[in-house]
Formats: structure tokens, C-alpha cells, sequence
């Protein structure tokens, strides 16, 4: 799917652009309000179908929460992937509220506290350990709750991806024991009643450089079978990361699957099974699966022309959707895909400025777009907005309502 085309992954009908076979007016009736998220239950799993065809079939896929915690899409998307990864006790409960096994749960990320540690040991979960002084604190959970801790070591690798639309791995990071230090963690490890069961290693994310891709992930299987030699359990569990990106931009191109799913088959047969029999290799993905099957629906409430330049304010903005605002993680701000939602398939008929309802210049959703005649009560449409859209965006900010969420 390509989510700089014209309609990204959806269709029309009557006109209008469909999300899960509904024409979005009529979708914005049955959601009752506006703004609202989007997504479509059949892309998600069409997602999941391309990346099955496209990469090995004993490579494990994880779903990494954060990228949409709804609830709803978790659970759809729970019987369709191999693992969830969370980042959140609050992840962590919506993940093991779909009925997935615990042991199918990872939980990742810095700064847990003794509690959320004592919950994921009593939860059964695998805990990725960020630093020596969490491992002794897992260690303690377990002791104190007379269950055997379940943990994998995530691992900041000691070369860094470029391209990556955020750096997670290589240099000084919070996130992972440096790659140089796992051999003495390990040796920590080896007294306690601890399962040990492998290693995590996530480098980078919004990846869309198919070569810088494939040698990050030589140099993580690289890295990994030189670090099992210090390990003093079995290897079973080797989660390979992911940073998959998608197009977002006018130039940006999707990514080769299939080149990536070569690679991938080459490193397991000839690299991970021969020197780690009992390991199960994965893959952890979120933008990627999520990111382009959402949209983003909010309503023209004014427009305005100031000295030359046409407005459209509608009544949504950077507190819902601070990614296409173009203030999380943008260098130099670009548009989302963006149409009028319910006349998708009209001739545009010159560049409108679409803001949002907030009293900031920063709540900019699309900077002279080509549009149609934008009317008041068009429903504007943001493509790309299956991930991290509503959750990484401040929603307290002036107080405005929250939008609602629907998975159709």
C-alpha cells in the first residue's frame, strides 16, 4: 500500500473515501462527533497477511503496542501475531486482557519502577532488562514473590542505523545494557533463579533505506551469537527489532518486503539455527502494521482568507495528531496525506492552509495542500494516522474534549 497515493490504502464510495466499507459521512454519523480516529479492521489484517507472505515462515512477528494501544485494535490484532511488546504496566493489562499467553508478552523500556517489575514477575511476562540495576531489582521481585522471573537482556548494540527516523541503539543511550557489558550481567545472572531467556536488540525505527536495513540486521545477528557464547542458559529467545518505516512524504517509497524477507531467511538458516538450536527468532513491528490502515477525521468549522491565503480551520489539530502537525520527530516540517474526505474524489483547485482549533502557530495540519473548495462541515481526512496518533499527542492541551477512537 502506498500512503502517498491519493487515497493511501482506502477506497470510495459514492465519492466519498471508505474505512471499513463505509462512506465517511456516514461513518461520522455513526461515530456521532468529530474529530475521531479511524481504522480499519480489514487493512490490519491484510497488513499482517503481506508481512506473513513476505518473510520467512519460522520468523516470529511481535506487535509492538505503543505504536496504538487501543484496545480494540490490540485485541484484533492479538490473534493475528506472534508476540505484543509492551512499554507500560497499562500496555502490559491490555495485552494480557486479549487472552494471549504472558509468556507471548515482552516488556520493554527504562525507568520501570519495584512495583511494575513485581507486576510483570507476578504477571509471567518477559521482562527485556534495561541495566544492570533492574536485573537485581527483577531478581528481588521474584525472590519476594516466590515466582521465577521470565527475562530477556535488550541489548544497546555497539553500532547505530542510519536513516532511522529515531536512533534507539548504538552511543550513550537510556535504552539497553550496552552491548559490552551484557557478558558481566549475564555472569550476574547465572546464580539466580532467574529464566534468562535471550536477547532483544532495537536499533532504530521509520526506517525506509531497504540496504542500511538489511545491515543492521546482519550486525544484530552478528552481535547476538557473539554474546550467547557468554550466555549460561539456552538461548530461546532472539528478537531482532525492527524499524520498518512507511511512506509518509511525497518522495518517500515503500519498503521491498521481499528483498528484506531474503535476508531475513539467509540469516536463519545459515546463521541463527546452526549456532542457536533452541532460539526462536522474531521481529517487532508497530508503524509498520498499524500506521498507514488509520485515519484522522476532522470537520471545517471557518474559513478565512488573510492577505492571499486561504484557511480552512477545522476543529481538530496538533493535540490529537502532533505527528502531522509536524512537532514529533520532523527537522523540516512536511505534509501528511491529506483530502476532503467526503468529495475525495474532486478536482483540487489550488493550495488551502488547513489549521486546527488550538491558539498556538504550531497547530498546522497541512501547509498550502492542494485541495478542493473547502466548504464548512467538509470532513478533512489525514492519511498515516494508524500510529502514533492519539496517545503521543498532548491531549490536555487547552482543554479541548478527546476524540473519539473507532475500529471499523
Amino acid at each position: 500500500m502506498r500512503g502517498t497515493d491519493h487515497l493511501g490504502a482506502f477506497g470510495t464510495l459514492d465519492g466519498e473515501i471508505a474505512v471499513g466499507g463505509l462512506p465517511l459521512t456516514r461513518l461520522a454519523q455513526r461515530v456521532g462527533s468529530t474529530p475521531f480516529f479511524a481504522y480499519d479492521r480489514a487493512l490490519l489484517s491484510e497488513r499482517v497477511a503481506l508481512l506473513r507472505r513476505s518473510l520467512p515462515a519460522d520468523l516470529g512477528l511481535g506487535y509492538a503496542v505503543k505504536a496504538n494501544p487501543m484496545p480494540a485494535v490490540v485485541q484484533h490484532l492479538s490473534g493475528l501475531v506472534d508476540a505484543l511488546d509492551v512499554a507500560s504496566t497499562g500496555e502490559m493489562k491490555i495485552a494480557l486482557d486479549t487472552g494471549i499467553a504472558p509468556r507471548r508478552v515482552s516488556f520493554a523500556g527504562p525507568g520501570k519502577t519495584d512495583q511494575e517489575l513485581a507486576m510483570a514477575v507476578a504477571a509471567g511476562v518477559t521482562i527485556e532488562l534495561e541495566s544492570a540495576g533492574e536485573a537485581a531489582r527483577v531478581v528481588q521481585a521474584g525472590d519476594a514473590s516466590g515466582v521465577r522471573p521470565r527475562v530477556a537482556v535488550r541489548v544497546n548494540p555497539d553500532f547505530a542505523v542510519k536513516g532511522s527516523g529515531m536512533r534507539m541503539g548504538g552511543g550513550p543511550q537510556q535504552f539497553g545494557v550496552d552491548s559490552e557489558a551484557v557478558p558481566d550481567l549475564l555472569a550476574s545472572l547465572a546464580g539466580a533463579d532467574v529464566e534468562v531467556t535471550g536477547f532483544h536488540v532495537f536499533a532504530g525505527s521509520q526506517n525506509l533505506n531497504v540496504d542500511i536495513l538489511i545491515e543492521a540486521q546482519r550486525k544484530t545477528v552478528d552481535l547476538v551469537l557473539k554474546l550467547a557464547t557468554h550466555a549460561t542458559q539456552p538461548v530461546t529467545y532472539v528478537n531482532l527489532g525492527g524499524g520498518f518505516g512507511i511512506p509518509y512524504f511525497e518522495k518517500d517509497q515503500p519498503l521491498d518486503l521481499a528483498v528484506l524477507g531474503d535476508n531475513l531467511a539467509d540469516l536463519l538458516e545459515n546463521a541463527i539455527a546452526p549456532n542457536l538450536p533452541d532460539a526462536h527468532a522474531s521481529i517487532e513491528l508497530g508503524r509498520f502494521i498499524v500506521g498507514e490502515c488509520g485515519v484522522y477525521v476532522t470537520r471545517v468549522v471557518d474559513r478565512k482568507v488573510s492577505r492571499g491565503r486561504e484557511y480552512a480551520v477545522v476543529d481538530g489539530g496538533l493535540h490529537h495528531q502532533l505527528a502531522a502537525s509536524g512537532n514529533f520527530g520532523q527537522v523540516i516540517r512536511r505534509n501528511y496525506p491529506v483530502v476532503v474526505g467526503n468529495r475525495a474524489e474532486a478536482a483540487t483547485d489550488g493550495p488551502v492552509t488547513v489549521v486546527g482549533c488550538l491558539c498556538t502557530p504550531l497547530d498546522l495540519l497541512g501547509d498550502n495542500v492542494e485541495l478542493p473548495p473547502v466548504e464548512v462541515g467538509d470532513l478533512v481526512v489525514l492519511f498515516q494516522a494508524g500510529a502514533y496518533g492519539l496517545t503521543a499527542s498532548p491531549t490536555a492541551f487547552l482543554g479541548h474534549p478527546p476524540p473519539v477512537e473507532v475500529l471499523v
